[in-house]
């Protein structure tokens, strides 16, 4: 899993809360065109993906990852919820909101 968010304290909250649910971080990344790049090198299964960051938001980040020979299942997340109903015309396979974030709920978001 890749953790991408431009706030360092949530990729390290998010990092802690989903390593003990047993998801397997492998990397993280404060933006747009870092996660793509890192996702392209790592090649994550998933990515935990903001929605709002400085150089490219998280539904553009999606659809280019879709287009990678080995595209991760991207899931949204943001504190807003008025992103949730976009996710079903995008590249992402889901969203989560920041503040339920949980191993459970990210697994859920992935079934």
């Amino acid at each position: 899993m890749l953790i991408v968010d431009d706030y360092e304290p949530f990729r390290d909250s998010a990092r802690g809360l989903l390593q003990s649910g047993d998801f397997d971080v492998v990397g993280e990344a404060e933006g747009g065109r870092d996660a793509l790049r890192v996702a392209e090198e790592l090649r994550p299964d998933v990515v935990l993906l903001d929605v709002h960051m400085p150089d490219l938001d998280g539904f553009e980040v999606a659809e280019r990852m879709a287009q990678l020979d080995s595209p991760p299942v991207v899931v949204l997340t943001s504190s807003r919820d008025d992103y949730a109903p976009l996710v079903a015309g995008s590249a992402a396979h889901a969203f989560v909101r920041k503040d339920a974030l949980s191993a459970e709920t990210l697994a859920a978001a992935l079934a």
